[in-house]
């Protein structure tokens, strides 16, 4: 049996992690100054974007948390050290996004049937604002090398949050145009829409990882097969592929090869097929020879004598 470790999955580097800081200051602080905007301009439109705003800022800090932890070397009990911290994170973030997607929703029909005075030049500042802070945050993060699939998660929360603003600057448009204050319970709908989008996203990524499914887009029957018709080996079973963590796929296999063959050799370019083919570094092959016809008889042989 041989382990194969290939490249190490879900470290950023400091560079990644300072733009990842700074992205999240930017976040947060505006973020407070959206609530209080949002109550005085009577807006649930800022309010339910400052609510996903507040997710977009959890994502980020999640992606900190998640490049020290993974950073730290597996240790005792813990043989993958802390590297599904990430998971039960994105979890908790998916049932938060969930909850607050569905008061908005709550708020937001009410508001349609009896709508309050909102402040429509406030809502237009403020969305505008929004707009130059996500744009902001969404350079700083793709200008990281996102190798780590929580770099490029947190950049895809403020990017659809930087549409929940333009959402938003155009409904304060429509108030203050129009008069027609309805426009922001209609855009804090759309906004809630978008949360309950990324909230499904996550819970499902998530709940893929505990329940160890193979990662998308990878088909271990296939992947079974084309192990199989390699010169030399008879049969493959007992094949499991699931994700330690997002961006970390592992595979572990029993191969059969014929009897006489090289297992060392087969093992080796099976290991080489599944890196370059699948991108699948961290693999676990058991391989056996298959008995000789003959030795299976004398075998059967003698325990009839």
């Amino acid at each position: 049996m041989t382990g194969h470790h290939g490249h190490d999955h879900g470290i950023s580097p400091d560079a990644d992690r300072r733009r990842l800081a700074i992205a999240l200051v930017l976040i947060l602080s505006f973020m407070a100054a959206e609530v209080v905007a949002g109550i005085l301009a009577s807006s649930l439109a800022l309010l339910s974007d400052a609510a996903h705003m507040l997710t977009d800022a959890a994502a980020i800090a999640l992606s900190l948390v998640a490049a020290r932890l993974a950073a730290r070397p597996a240790a005792g009990a813990m043989t993958y050290g802390f590297r599904r911290a990430e998971i039960l994170s994105a979890q908790a973030n998916g049932v938060t996004l969930l909850v607050l997607a569905c008061f908005v929703v709550y708020e937001g029909v009410r508001r349609l049937v009896d709508p309050p005075e909102v402040e429509g030049a406030l809502v237009v500042a403020v969305a505008l604002a929004g707009v130059v802070v996500n744009l902001a945050a969404a350079s700083l993060l793709a200008g990281a090398q996102r190798r780590s699939l929580n770099v490029e998660g947190s950049l895809r929360h403020v990017v659809t949050d930087l549409y929940a603003f333009i959402a938003t600057a155009v409904a304060g448009a429509v108030i203050l145009v129009t008069g027609f204050a309805r426009a922001d319970p209609l855009a804090s709908l759309l906004v809630a829409a978008l949360m309950l989008h990324s909230a499904y996203r996550l819970l499902k990524a998530s709940g893929r990882v505990f329940l160890e499914a193979a990662p998308e887009g990878v088909d271990p029957d296939a992947i079974g097969r084309e192990l199989a018709a390699e010169p030399g080996v008879t049969e493959v079973h007992d094949l499991h592929v699931w994700e330690v963590t997002s961006g970390f796929p592992a595979l572990s296999a029993h191969v059969t090869v014929r009897p006489g063959s090289d297992c060392h050799e087969i093992r080796r370019r099976l290991r080489d097929l599944l890196d370059e083919r699948h991108g699948l570094h961290h693999t676990t092959l058991q391989v056996d020879h298959e008995r000789a016809p003959d030795l299976i008889a004398g075998i059967e042989d003698r325990r009839r004598a």
